[in-house]
């Protein structure tokens, strides 16, 4: 414990109670804490906390606050920001799939059902959307809603007996409390063995007129994909991803809605009628005027009018000298604090890139996707695979792929990768002399910058072979007009022979 003054002087004067009261301070600091954030005084007085379960603490407040991202997302242009930045990046342009069975046939045969199947009259149990539209609202609605139930339906709709159907967190059945199995527990609609394993989900169900509640339907976990994410051992279920900043999110809009209004008060122009000569009794300073006099009652001011006024009067306007809140600096402030809670930069959710250049724009965007690739694991891992191999298990199942080992070896037959097709460069030129020297240094290998600009390597390589051997047909050579090095004529005339006889 460190003295200050008034303790050396009180310590010189009376020992005993300079003793007394390092005592009492002494024990004061201990009473205290050893953190700051643990303090229960004056200024944190209204801090009020509770270690809870995260199903505890999520149980009560996980509808309101997804019936208020839900509003936001209706009405605020700041949360659509946030969420388009999620929807564009994340998914990009779409999905490929890249079949590695290590089978070309096989894997020509499994690509074109799966381009087949993606259509929306196979994919979709409602025949309303294709898988990459399907995948794109389900990304929008895990970042608003905090998750979303995809299940897999066995129908005869369309080219295989496999379909998906997509719902929503709100069918989940928070009234059922009794488990199918005997020694497993229901929490918010969702059924745990002991292990808090997911063995079931309960789906509402609703009568003809849309608001009787009917029995609801036991569905087995191995036909459903919850798409959410887990922050907590002990979650069950999802919260929104932009719970934390709702309310800052809201409080823009309600700024941005009084400053639209002081505007518009400051943009009106008001005329007041300055009368030398009240209305009165006749009396002291009265004129005699001819005609009738002139009444303002009503009257409003257009463009290019022409008015008799009563004589001695004058028209006065009045015209708001105070100049426009300036709101770019709170609302920059405020949108670089919603953008950072969720992981990204100010200029991915606000597109202002006035006050960047390349290299800040290429580091923000380096961090970006840091946060885009966190989203795209979870996604491919727990919805994406899962949907791919119910598919190959289907095109087994109807007969559209036949090998006799596909039990035995259906890690094989399974083995995929996906690609997203990429961004868009910000200097073409930049980018380009990057990978051609990471290429040729060995930093990257052709087949990385192929998956990072959404191409198949195979297929860039057959198309490039195919390109050559046309313009070999027609007497030039493609490959020496594109690395601008001598082509295969001139390498013989200069040498004697042929190139590749060296």
């Amino acid at each position: 414990m460190k003295l200050n003054v008034i303790d050396r002087v009180i310590g010189a004067v009376s020992p005993k109670a300079g003793a007394e009261r390092a005592a009492w301070r002494s024990q004061y600091e201990a009473y205290r804490g050893n953190y700051d954030a643990s303090d229960t005084g004056r200024l944190q007085s209204q801090w009020n906390t509770q270690n809870l379960s995260a199903e505890m603490t999520d149980r009560y407040e996980r509808d309101t606050v997804r019936a208020r991202a839900r509003d936001l997302e209706r009405n605020s242009d700041v949360m659509n920001s946030v969420l388009r930045a999620f929807k564009r990046n994340v998914i990009g342009g779409g999905l490929q799939v890249r079949i590695t069975t290590g089978e070309p046939e096989l894997d020509c045969e499994l690509e074109h059902m799966w381009n087949q199947w993606c259509r929306r009259g196979n994919c979709d149990v409602t025949g309303q959307q294709s898988f990459v539209q399907i995948v794109r609202m389900c990304v929008q609605r895990k970042v608003a809603d905090g998750g979303i139930l995809v299940v897999k339906r066995y129908t005869s709709q369309g080219v295989l007996p496999f379909q998906i159907q997509v719902l929503e967190v709100d069918e989940l059945d928070t009234t059922q409390i009794q488990p199918k199995k005997q020694g497993n527990k229901v929490a918010g609609g969702i059924e745990y063995n002991r292990w808090n394993r997911p063995e079931g989900y309960w789906i509402r169900q609703y009568s003809v007129d849309g608001y009787t509640l009917m029995k609801p339907v036991y569905l087995e976990a191995k036909d459903v994909i919850f798409y959410y994410t887990r922050k907590r051992p002990s979650q069950v279920r999802e919260m929104s991803d932009l719970s934390p900043t709702l309310t800052r999110i809201k409080d823009m809009n309600e700024f941005m809605t009084a400053v639209t209004i002081k505007e518009k008060i400051a943009a009106c122009l008001a005329v007041f009628i300055k009368r030398v000569n009240p209305s009165g009794p006749p009396g002291k300073g009265r004129e005699a005027r001819n005609g009738p006099s002139v009444q303002y009652e009503g009257k409003r001011v257009v463009p290019g009018m022409i008015m008799e006024m009563n004589m001695g009067d004058e028209a006065q306007m009045l015209n708001p000298t105070g100049q426009g809140t300036d709101a770019t600096a709170f609302i920059k402030a405020q949108q670089r604090m919603i953008s950072s809670a969720n992981g990204l930069s100010y200029e991915a959710t606000s597109r202002d890139m006035s006050e960047t250049n390349y290299a800040s724009a290429r580091q923000s965007m380096i961090e970006d996707d840091l946060t885009y690739d966190e989203e795209k694991e979870l996604l491919i891992e727990c919805l994406l695979d899962e949907v791919y191999e119910s598919f190959v298990i289907s095109c087994w199942l109807k007969g559209v792929i036949s090998p006799a080992d596909f039990w035995e070896k259906k890690d094989r037959y399974l083995s995929h990768e996906w690609v997203i097709k990429p961004k868009r460069w910000i200097d073409p030129a930049k980018e380009a002399n990057a990978n051609a020297t990471m290429l040729k240094t060995g930093q990257k290998t052709f087949q990385q910058i192929c998956a990072e600009n959404g191409r198949d390597w195979k297929k860039v390589v057959d198309e490039i072979e195919e390109a050559c051997s046309y313009a070999s047909e027609k007497g030039f050579d493609l490959m020496a007009m594109i690395t601008g090095g001598p082509g295969e004529k001139e390498e013989e005339e200069n040498n004697g022979k042929k190139a590749n006889e060296k």
